[in-house]
């Protein structure tokens, strides 16, 4: 049979119609979809798309299943080494991971890896209630701190092997970046919550509205019997770009931002916690935030939404797909362009505060590429006498975020890096005995994959030490 040399596309919502609505915007394979494009797969033997996928996923044994259409055993196949199925067909950049590495991808398109786990794992969820079965337990208690991909991933792991495992999480509700930072119509909250109640069943416990640093500390952790503490806190700490302006009214982080309206429900139509219902937004960034943001912003009701990038079109760091959503949706892009100053009125008889006033513009400068920087991209360079102003209201920083300094500054002898980021070894090991850490709060923010992978080493490493004192 003649290989298709295209992934079947993925059904989407049209983009005049989702641009208004917080539903998912990829509708997911059918069963016949899905089974034509397992059916691409050529099955190799020497699997290079596992050495992409950084959880170590059996790829071709759950495609080969698909083939068959025994959709509950491709589920089951995934689940032996992610316990985050249908979040990481949703949200992991596969096209730089497990389906670059597709041989199929070298003469054709890869195949759909992501659409494929996408669609077991809903499968599963639709179609099958029966939970888990939890394991005997093997009398070792873990702590982990927070309840992000990395945190969730450590303690779905350990929990598999028996351990007593107690996920805390400073928010109201678990799941972590996944639940505040990635958009309802990216991420819907129910598939966080699905995973998370999964995690449940095998015998996990999660303690919300628990700050580490400030409810309990790391040493309080091990005066409970703890034996081994996990910190996946995640890089809650948003960047800023130092110049005038920033202060006034109107200016977010992308945190602040996406956390009102995901877990604030901003996007409710009569929302108790408001961001905006009209005016003009500029989103400033190219990553996936940034994305996330401004579509976000459009949904809410932004009569206009720029991005403003430094760079161009070829550097945007945020997945191609999310790229040409924001695109498709009419938020225009303005690359090559920096702010300077966001600009402003003062109102002394507003009581809302006397000090600061409210945006009223940002002024952006033009920049071209020059020579390359450390990271081998093209570094950026103002042009001289191209300042020109863009007129918004709103304006939202994406430009990245460092981990919270709470924790270092709450446990003696834990080393940080110059950007805040916890040290580990090899082994996820911190400088404190005991104490492991992975996820953005050890390389700042990255993909959900990532942190995932370092969850399960560090799952790995504790059952090793805590293994051996038995």
């Amino acid at each position: 049979m003649a290989i298709n040399p295209k992934k079947h596309e993925m059904p989407t919502q049209e983009p005049l119609v989702r641009a208004h609505n917080f539903n998912e915007v990829a509708l997911g394979y059918t069963a016949d979809i899905a089974v034509e494009e397992a059916q691409r797969c050529l099955n190799c033997k020497n699997r290079p798309c596992v050495s992409g996928c950084p959880v170590n996923i059996n790829i071709p044994e759950f495609i080969a299943q698909i083939k068959e259409g025994n959709f509950e055993e491709a589920y089951q196949i995934i689940s032996k080494t992610s316990s985050l199925p249908a979040v990481c067909g949703r949200v992991c950049p596969q096209e730089s991971q497990c389906e670059s590495k597709c041989t199929l991808g070298i003469r054709f398109e890869p195949v759909g890896i992501g659409r494929l786990e996408r669609f077991v794992a809903d499968y599963h969820n639709n179609e099958v209630t029966a939970l888990p079965e939890v394991p005997a337990p093997n009398g070792h208690k873990v702590a982990v701190v927070g309840s992000g991909p990395s945190g969730l991933t450590c303690a779905g792991d350990l929990a598999k092997k028996g351990y007593k495992v107690t996920v805390y999480e400073a928010l109201h509700t678990a799941g972590g970046v996944l639940v505040y930072g990635i958009p309802e119509f990216r991420l819907p909250k129910k598939i966080v919550a699905k995973e998370v109640e999964t995690l449940k069943a095998l015998g996990v416990d999660v303690e919300t509205n628990v700050v580490i640093g400030k409810t309990l500390t790391i040493d309080e952790l091990f005066e409970m019997g703890y034996e081994a503490v996990f910190v996946g806190s995640g890089a809650g700490l948003p960047n800023f770009m130092n110049i005038p302006g920033e202060a006034y009214k109107g200016v977010y982080s992308a945190n602040e931002f996406l956390t009102r309206s995901n877990l604030m429900k901003a996007y409710l139509s009569d929302p108790v916690t408001p961001i905006m219902k009209g005016g003009k937004v500029a989103v400033v960034g190219g990553g996936n935030v940034a994305m996330d943001a401004a579509r976000t912003a459009l949904r809410l009701g932004a009569e206009k939404v720029y991005i403003v990038y430094r760079r161009s079109l070829e550097e945007l760091p945020a997945r191609k797909e999310e790229v040409e959503h924001a695109m498709e949706e009419g938020i225009e892009f303005k690359l090559l362009h920096n702010p300077v100053e966001i600009l402003g009125y003062h109102n002394p008889d507003d009581p809302r505060d006397p000090k600061n006033g409210f945006v009223t513009g940002m002024k952006v400068i033009r920049m071209e590429l020059g020579e390359p920087d450390a990271s081998g991209r093209r570094r950026p360079v103002p042009v001289e006498g191209s300042e020109f102003v863009i007129d918004v209201d709103t304006v939202i920083m994406a430009i990245g975020t460092s981990p919270n300094p709470l924790i270092k500054n709450t446990t003696a002898g834990l080393e940080v890096n110059r950007k805040g980021g916890i040290i580990i070894n090899e082994d996820g090991l911190t400088s404190r005995n005991a104490v492991y850490a992975g996820g953005d709060a050890v390389t700042g923010a990255a993909t959900v994959i990532s942190a995932m992978g370092a969850g399960k080493l560090a799952a790995k490493s504790i059952d090793e030490y805590l293994s051996s004192k038995n």
